[in-house]
């Protein structure tokens, strides 16, 4: 497996059944930055592309963002830090703009930045999107 420094892993060239991509990434407890990394490149990878999964697809996405949950409620805390700056965090690391923000949470083309800038507050339905879309706990959001 590749690194994100490397090379970028891409939906269409991911396996189509459990076993190809068990063979890509062999799920387990994460025990330290490095493994979580690997599980979200491949996270990272399918995160958009949920309506094209197949079920096995499926099934793997979704063990590999529990095993991340996990290990996020073990060794991610955030006191004291907003909510704009924790959801900044979670763009950043996805890689993602205001614009893909907009996108996720099916708003206007300025709702993103809106958002990251402060002029808007999330509602309760982009709280749920926004805790599914990077499987984390909506208590992050407010």
């Amino acid at each position: 497996m590749t690194t994100k420094t490397e090379a970028q892993l891409h939906f269409a060239d991911l396996p189509k059944e459990y076993a190809g991509l068990c063979a890509l990434w062999m799920p387990r407890p994460v025990h330290d930055a490095a493994e979580y990394d690997g599980i979200s490149e491949i996270t990272d990878a399918m995160a958009l592309w949920q309506e094209d999964f197949t079920p096995d697809q499926c099934d793997y996405f979704d063990l590999l963002c529990s095993l991340l949950e996990d290990y996020d409620r073990e060794h991610v805390r955030w006191p004291g830090v907003s909510v704009r700056v924790r959801l900044q965090h979670l763009l950043a690391e996805s890689q993602m703009t205001a614009a893909d923000l907009s996108r996720l949470l099916h708003g206007s083309r300025n709702l993103g930045a809106m958002i990251l800038r402060g002029e808007r507050n999330l509602t309760l339905a982009h709280v749920r999107k926004l805790a599914a879309h990077f499987r984390v706990s909506p208590e992050l959001f407010v």
